[in-house]
């Protein structure tokens, strides 16, 4: 744990200006339904990333949330299972077999360093063959997923308004809430 807060803390020197500028560019109530895969293909990405925490359903959730069957169903339409990938810090074995059985082809990266080192990202560039620009990740946190796309040079897709159950997890949903304040009061300071 010492070492990646090292780690961040370095790489944020580096890329806190390309950090603050998705920040700046991401609407405040943006959420993982509201982004149209249609687009993201005629943008030229050909490989989604996904986060699962926040992005997909909130935190310590098994599955997707129910609202986002249909557009996960859409994602695997325009990019075909095997184009689509789950990295989380969090791969449950209960995940992985989720989507084993719902969505064969989707993988979840597992046996890396969690972001924001990027090994995860790197991992699914070796795997497609495809060069890391064609790649887009969502993710819900600038200091994790925002900086490892940052770091492997990928798109990045910040969902701003991330799910959550205070009512399930009060105190894991209140920590990362916390976490991410803190983390946009930082990048509102940092232009």
């Amino acid at each position: 744990m010492i070492k990646r807060i090292i780690y961040t803390i370095s790489m944020l020197r580096t890329y806190r200006h390309a950090i603050s500028d998705v920040f700046q560019a991401t609407p405040a109530h943006y959420q993982t339904i509201q982004i149209n895969p249609q687009q993201l293909k005629q943008l030229g990405v050909s490989i989604l990333v996904l986060d699962f925490d926040g992005v997909l359903a909130p935190h310590g959730d098994l599955q997707p949330l129910q609202e986002l069957q249909k557009w996960l169903e859409q994602c695997v339409q325009i990019f075909g299972e095997n184009n689509i990938f789950i990295l989380s810090n969090k791969p449950m074995p209960q995940r992985i077999a989720y989507f084993k059985q719902s969505y064969a082809g989707i993988r979840f990266i597992v046996a890396v360093k969690k972001k924001p080192y990027p090994d995860g990202l790197e991992q699914i560039i070796t795997l497609t063959g495809k060069p890391s620009t064609d790649i887009m990740l969502v993710d819900d946190r600038l200091l994790t997923g925002v900086l490892a796309a940052c770091i492997a040079n990928v798109q990045i897709t910040y969902i701003t308004y991330p799910y959550t159950s205070i009512k399930q997890r009060p105190i894991a949903e209140l920590f990362f809430m916390s976490l991410r304040g803190l983390e946009r009061s930082l990048f509102r300071i940092i232009k």
